[in-house]
């Protein structure tokens, strides 16, 4: 397995280019199984993730091509033939179940594998599975699959959500748009990927109110037709570069960035002494004065501090000054990435969903490993302020979420490479 070198060093400086949501990404693609049209994507993400769920779409007939160096998706689902989606491609990857719902919706039926993906907790498909029940879809959970039927097409209905789930908000959203009658999803995700898929199937022919509140109204169409659609800018990328200057000093511009995106995060380094500045490009990050602060994060869903940022901003808070409290109530088991941490010199304490970080002066270069997506990158920019060498084994997680990494930290002056295995 490949493994990626980071010799701590010199403050950052530089610009460093955002692309394309992974997350967003991913919801998207299966949109193309609702219309026999053409659907294109620009700005997408080059990542392995993407390359899986291509070749999930591909495995039910669907055409997909990577164009332009892969920024251009370019998708059509005019001669689907099949609705098996297969263990041995689902199991890798978790958003893989959201080609259920268009499924569904479209055929009438469909046959998905319960996925698999990062070890990050069981994150259940359940809510997948009763929102699609409220719209009269008949399920089935045998031998690892999920057999669903709509012999009548699927209908309207009021869907609870009694938590906030994004992937089953996506999966209920897209189905919602072929079904009979309008379709009310109560405690819907807000987050921007819901946004950009609400866009992106509007552009489709679909028929959306509320995308971005609590309560998302479909009035479902007769079918829908082919769309261009922009990926969103991908907000955990985003925040995860603007946190390679507050490691290391220095100032780094991140093209395409916004603030609405990452806007309780930002809060966070704002209080932990870290400046945020908008610019005509995007957004520019420096450290305000010496060693930042400790500050305490809960995670949330959006608008609140995403999950995804908790690992970076914990690597970051291991050299703050002061004690910084950290609680996961998004996911459990998501603080694996602190023993390693802790093998660079952190001083942390974990408790079920709680951890607390005593900083330090400074961490030291060791030998890591990657235990998920974003555990990885948190070892890399723990990486560039050590003190010494450290070597992140096991990167492959890396590869799902972010592309270029090396090429972008070292175009700032990080000292980084890639081991090929």
């Amino acid at each position: 397995m490949d493994s990626i070198v980071v010799r701590g060093g010199g403050p950052l400086n530089g610009e460093i280019p955002i692309a394309g949501a992974k997350n967003a990404c991913l919801t998207l693609m299966p949109a193309t199984l609702l219309s026999d049209e053409p659907l294109t994507l620009t700005n997408a993400p080059r990542l392995s993730d993407i390359a899986t769920m291509t070749l999930l779409l591909q495995s039910l007939g669907a055409e997909v091509s990577s164009l332009q160096k892969g920024q251009v998706l370019a998708m059509s689902s005019h001669d689907i033939t099949n609705q098996h989606a297969d263990y041995d491609i689902v199991r890798k990857m978790r958003a893989s179940i959201l080609v259920l719902g268009p499924l569904l919706a479209r055929f009438g039926r469909a046959e998905v594998s319960l996925p698999g993906g990062c070890a990050i907790g069981a994150r259940p498909v359940d809510l997948h599975l009763k929102g699609l029940e409220a719209l009269g879809a008949e399920l089935d959970l045998r031998d690892g699959y999920v057999h669903a039927t709509a012999p009548g097409g699927l209908k309207g209905g009021t869907v609870d959500f009694p938590l906030v789930s994004v992937g089953a908000t996506e999966n209920v959203l897209m189905a919602a748009t072929l079904a009979k009658g309008t379709t009310v999803i109560n405690n819907a995700a807000r987050e921007p990927e819901i946004v950009d898929l609400a866009q992106c199937l509007r552009r489709m022919g679909a028929e959306i109110e509320g995308e971005g509140t609590s309560t998302i109204t479909v009035q479902g169409v007769d079918a829908l037709h082919g769309a261009t659609h922009p990926v969103v800018t991908d907000r955990i990328e985003l925040g995860t570069y603007m946190l390679a200057p507050a490691f290391c000093g220095g100032e780094v511009e991140c093209l395409g960035g916004r603030i609405d995106l990452v806007g309780a995060f930002c809060e966070k380094l704002d209080a932990a002494g870290i400046s945020v500045e908008e610019t005509p490009r995007g957004l520019k990050v420096s450290r305000k004065n010496g060693r930042i602060h400790a500050v305490d994060v809960t995670t949330e869903p959006f608008p609140g501090f995403p999950t995804d940022l908790q690992a970076q901003m914990m690597a970051l808070l291991c050299t703050a000054e002061g004690t910084s409290r950290l609680e996961e109530k998004i996911f459990e088991n998501r603080f694996m990435h602190a023993p390693e941490l802790i093998r660079m010199g952190a001083r942390i304490d974990v408790h079920g969903g709680h951890a607390t970080v005593t900083g330090v002066e400074r961490l030291k270069g060791a030998p890591v490993m990657a235990t998920d997506l974003r555990a990885s990158v948190s070892l890399i920019l723990a990486g560039l302020a050590a003190e010494g060498e450290t070597v992140v084994n096991r990167v492959y997680h890396l590869d799902r979420g972010y592309e270029r990494v090396e090429e972008k930290l070292g175009a700032c002056g990080a000292s980084i490479e890639r081991i090929r295995a």
